[in-house]
């Protein structure tokens, strides 16, 4: 680390609610002067360059994930999970077959099927905002449209029925608050119900089948043989919905609500996606660089690792830092923390990269790409109020908890 002012610009710090509105001057910071970055408070080391954090994220024999994905140790103990272990916090080999048959539900021909759900239920949320905008009050756009909308394509995808949408919703949002600040103990009674809920689904599921992931995974032993006869475990497949809880939400409500204020921001970007709808895929490819949503999430080292010249010792807590390899000039160019639409992107991490890369990538792109359109379409001129928007609570997830909204 350098001396003077640099050093103390060089100073990791968790953030939470206000204080995402701009952590990108302390990631460039670290990235130019202290890469391996320790942090004494807790204990743990923070990678923020790009090629590092690729690296990290594909490399799961050195970077496990067994241990939790925050930098508290012991996490999944105080949150009650160790037995019903999330498909994120397992390592290959375990991490593989299970990833496998889990899979087959989210490829994207699997998830183009739901698009014309996705379409109608933004249509008409979209709709309602221009409704309730007309006379020149704002209204939430997080409220109205990028937080409900990831629910129900979980729901959906979990095969929760219409009936209990009500109740998964409420879940849902006391689980994902929790997950985002990483404290999901806090929520106990959340995580309980919810787990509890879906052990009853588990049941009602081996009687009567549906078209969905639950169903697919009670089973598996005869749809698929590559299980070799062998019924998925039911805690195995609570802690499967359990990380569709708790992560299916967080990336495409952050592209929604950050996505339209990037381009309320720069309307030179929105006229080119107006007059080229065909740039709209990559476009969410680039809003996805910029936003990165989950900003960071944690592995433990296996092994002592000699990085930069410096030494993080086995056993403790790393953090990738997705929100800040994503604009590393050196892997994006000079303009890496600006808007451009057409940039040719071969790759990010805001989905991670590897065996971990998010299992609900698809659809988080397929949200964004259907939101963007219809909300080019039906109010090309919207507007947003960026200073009034607030921030979510949480030290891994960056994406508002409210944005005021105008149709235009």
């Amino acid at each position: 680390m350098t001396t003077g002012g640099t050093a103390t610009a060089a100073r990791f710090e968790l953030r939470s609610g206000e204080s995402w509105r701009d952590p990108f001057p302390m990631y460039a910071a670290l990235r130019d002067h202290d890469p391996v970055h320790h942090v004494d408070r807790g204990d743990y080391w923070v990678l923020t360059r790009f090629a590092d954090v690729f690296r990290a994220a594909r490399d799961t024999a050195t970077y496990s994930s067994a241990d939790g994905l925050t930098v508290a140790y012991g996490d999944l103990v105080a949150a009650g999970i160790d037995e019903a272990r999330p498909l994120v916090m397992l390592d290959p080999p375990d991490h593989t077959g299970f990833r496998r048959l889990v899979g087959r539900g989210f490829t994207p021909r699997r998830v183009a099927e739901i698009e014309p759900a996705v379409r109608a239920f933004a249509a008409e949320r979209i709709d309602r905002l221009v409704a309730e905008t007309a006379g020149g009050e704002p209204a939430d756009l997080v409220e109205a449209l990028a937080k409900p909308l990831p629910s129900f394509v979980v729901a959906h995808y979990l095969g929760v029925p219409e009936a209990d949408r009500g109740r998964f919703d409420r879940w849902t949002e006391a689980i994902v608050s929790a997950n985002a600040t990483g404290t999901v103990d806090a929520t106990s009674d959340a995580v309980g119900e919810l787990l509890g809920y879906f052990a009853d689904l588990v049941e009602r599921r081996r009687a009567d089948p549906g078209d969905d992931t639950v169903s697919r995974l009670v089973h598996a032993a005869d749809l698929d043989e590559r299980t070799g006869g062998a019924e998925v475990p039911l805690l195995r497949i609570l802690g499967f919905a359990f990380t569709m809880v708790a992560g299916g939400n967080d990336t495409a409500t952050g592209l929604i609500a950050g996505g339209a204020e990037l381009l309320a921001r720069r309307p030179d970007q929105r006229r080119r996606l107006l007059d080229d709808p065909t740039l709209l895929p990559g476009a969410v490819e680039e809003l996805l660089r910029l936003l990165s949503p989950v900003q960071g999430l944690a592995r433990t080292v296996t092994t002592d690792v000699e990085l930069h010249g410096r030494t993080i010792p086995a056993g403790r807590k790393v953090l990738l830092v997705y929100g800040s390899a994503n604009r590393d000039r050196d892997e994006f160019g000079p303009d890496a923390d600006e808007l451009d639409v057409a940039r040719p992107l071969g790759h990010h991490l805001a989905f991670g990269s590897g065996a971990h890369h998010c299992l609900g990538a698809a659809a988080a792109r397929l949200e964004g790409r259907v939101v963007l359109d219809e909300l080019l379409r039906r109010c090309p001129r919207f507007e947003v109020d960026a200073d009034a928007g607030r921030f979510a609570p949480g030290h891994y997830v960056r994406r508002h908890e409210s944005l005021p909204f105008l149709a235009g």
